[in-house]
């Protein structure tokens, strides 16, 4: 299984959906639309194509494009060809919602936890969104560029120490 067959096989069953793809380091990447997301996977895992194993789903914040200010990264594999292939999908900090994969893969369930946890992506029909690493009165999702990376308040820091 190569990269263009895969491609061309999504592009073929969901035309509208595919709005970019590259290939990173060998590694297929397609941006598809947000609202294509989960039909797009369950078609890859009960296709021929049998990519059936996400390896990972995970969050990603740029804060200078407004338009694909957050977005959800899935990492998904096939197990007997060792094909691996990476969807993503942005959206607008005021509609910050995708479906759940849950129903499609059991492990999707801590995964979009984590991505709730740290960027604050909700994810529609999930069974138990709610905070899994960070305490649950934080108040803010601490893997959003929104905070200073240093306290400026600090006094015992010696910024000529640091060549700054």
């Amino acid at each position: 299984m190569t990269n263009e067959f895969v491609l061309e096989a999504i592009t073929r069953e969901f035309p509208d959906s595919v709005i970019s793809s590259s290939e990173p380091y060998g590694m297929l990447t397609i941006e598809v639309k947000k609202e294509d997301i989960k039909k797009i996977i369950h078609y890859l895992k009960d296709s021929t194509l049998e990519i059936n194993f996400l390896t990972d789903i995970c969050g990603i914040h740029y804060p200078e494009t407004p338009a694909k200010e957050l977005g959800v990264i899935y990492h998904l594999h096939n197990m007997m060809t060792n094909f691996r292939l990476r969807l993503k999908v942005f959206m607008t900090r005021e509609d910050i919602e995708v479906d759940s994969l849950t129903d499609l893969y059991s492990g999707a369930n801590w995964m979009e936890r984590e991505t709730y946890d740290f960027y604050g992506i909700k994810f529609r029909g999930h069974p138990d969104l709610r905070v899994i690493l960070n305490m649950e009165d934080l108040g803010y999702h601490p893997m959003l560029k929104e905070y200073r990376l240093e306290d400026g308040t600090r006094t015992d820091k010696d910024d000529s120490m640091f060549g700054r």
